[in-house]
């Protein structure tokens, strides 16, 4: 089963909470269906990878402490066979801890305690994102080997279609979109509107280094995405050495 696509905002928002909280997981579930959402709870690491391969969710909240398996181990296992939102939710919010999330394909991370209006717009966002309706532009992109369709979330380099999260996508769009011109990490995080990854500028580090690793031949020397030092990043145009 597929995940809607397109301009399909109105379809119901199926949500996988893996969670092992029971108080915490029925609250936020009944809050989450209150506003018309579709919530199904799984309690353990292994019960939640084998609920994701079931059934095509349109976003994971996933706790870091899981017992089986934790929420990073589920994180990287869910990244090599699906492109699915995550939202990362624990009690530990140190910044290495939401680095660590991200570094493993999270795309979004919430501390506990968190607002449960909060979480509900995170999760709008993503979904939005995933389903196409991130930005105002539509049109295929073209910079030097790099082909994007925003409507179907797709990026090809050198004829090869990329493997990316949502997130990676609409990073990748922001910088292809202005090709050449040097964009500062704030810059990039009002850009792309919506993300929760505001809360600490250094996660856009994060996601250009997972960018690089699909982008470039040698990630340690980029050709393509290129950190101008003490300004931001820059995607080269084609014309570009």
């Amino acid at each position: 089963m597929e995940r809607p696509t397109g301009d399909d905002t109105t379809a119901t928002i199926q949500v996988l909470l893996v969670e092992d909280d029971e108080r915490l997981a029925r609250l936020t579930s009944r809050y989450l269906q209150e506003h018309g959402l579709i919530v199904t709870i799984a309690r353990t690491g292994p019960e939640g990878l084998a609920e994701a391969g079931r059934h095509a969710y349109d976003v994971l909240l996933l706790d870091l402490m899981l017992p089986g398996r934790d929420g990073l181990e589920v994180c990287r296992e869910l990244r090599t066979r699906s492109d699915v939102p995550i939202i990362m939710v624990t009690a530990r919010g140190e910044e290495i801890d939401r680095v660590l999330g991200l570094e493993t394909g999270a795309d979004d991370y919430l501390p506990k305690p968190y607002s449960s209006r909060e979480l509900l717009a995170r999760i709008r966002a993503q979904v939005r994102r995933a389903r196409g309706n991130a930005g105002p532009s539509l049109q295929p992109l073209n910079v030097g080997r790099l082909q994007m369709d925003p409507r179907s979330l797709t990026a090809v380099l050198n004829g090869k279609t990329l493997s990316l999260t949502s997130y990676e996508f609409n990073l990748l769009r922001v910088l292809a979109e202005r090709a050449g011109r040097v964009l500062s990490r704030e810059q990039l995080l009002d850009l792309i509107k919506g993300s929760a990854d505001e809360v600490f500028d250094r996660s856009i580090d994060v996601h250009i280094f997972r960018l690089r690793q699909k982008l470039e031949e040698d990630p340690r020397n980029p050709r393509m995405l290129k950190t101008v030092r003490g300004a931001g990043y820059l995607l080269a145009r084609g014309d570009e050495p």
